[in-house]
């Protein structure tokens, strides 16, 4: 009897991310839900730029590599060309919530039938730790050594918020991984966002909240504690917004 096997949605290449990181953890909820839901032969993935850019390797579908921040506008591509295809992205905090906010913005607003999947943690990872949108008021960066001062450069954006507020969007929810329930809850929400799109609800959003132990700077037992603490805290968890769930 089989207990346990590795999911045939991610492919046998060895992934390259820091240990403690949490992007392992999303990439196997993504392939199981893709694989459980039948749909990995109709599937394309768009790479974003960012720790993630290597997802190509390790999602076992058709991928490919947008350039930064434009993720959502290749996707739109993609379904429109193919409607009957499976599309996503995943994109990290500084591609989809800095450079791309506005293809993710207008992709919502037109009610692209796509499943986005956006990885918060709330740092530039990939090019050493620099302060992002998602950077936390006083969070200690390598461009903000003093903490993030909000009175010079804002507060952080929240994307689940904001996108709320956009008629076209059907279904926003924030979720994270650092422990097994939330997983458990994470896994369910991404499994909802392409059940919408192959229902052709239209446009869906997960925001996972993710650890970064490196640039955090903290061991990667801490930081699981440090996104429950922090985090959560300025990232409320739940759904933002469901139009299946008003519809019925």
């Amino acid at each position: 009897m089989v207990v346990f096997e590795k999911t045939k949605g991610l492919t046998d290449e060895q992934l390259h991310y820091c240990p403690g990181c949490t992007h392992g953890i999303i990439h196997r909820l993504v392939a199981e839900c893709l694989e459980e839901l039948g749909v990995l032969g109709k599937t394309v993935g768009v790479a974003s730029v960012g720790c993630s850019v290597f997802s190509y390797k390790y999602f076992n579908c058709d991928m490919i590599q947008a350039a930064h921040g434009r993720a959502p506008a290749v996707a739109t591509g993609a379904k429109r060309c193919n409607p009957d295809s499976v599309v996503f992205t995943y994109q990290g905090d500084g591609d989809l919530a800095a450079i791309g906010t506005a293809e993710t913005v207008h992709a919502a607003a037109r009610n692209e039938n796509i499943t986005v999947i956006f990885v918060n943690n709330a740092i530039y990872g990939m090019t050493g730790g620099q302060m992002a949108p998602t950077t936390l008021p006083t969070q200690v960066t390598q461009t903000s050594p003093y903490g993030r001062d909000v009175t010079v450069v804002g507060y952080p954006v929240k994307v689940c918020e904001m996108l709320s507020q956009i008629d076209g969007a059907t279904y926003l929810e924030r979720v994270a991984v650092n422990n097994v329930k939330n997983i458990k809850n994470a896994k369910k929400a991404i499994k909802k966002a392409f059940e919408n799109q192959i229902n052709k609800k239209g446009f869906s959003l997960i925001e996972v909240l993710s650890t970064c132990p490196t640039n955090w700077g903290v061991s990667p037992e801490k930081a699981l504690s440090w996104l429950e603490e922090n985090m959560q805290n300025y990232y409320p968890l739940g759904v933002y917004k469901d139009k299946t769930q008003e519809e019925k």
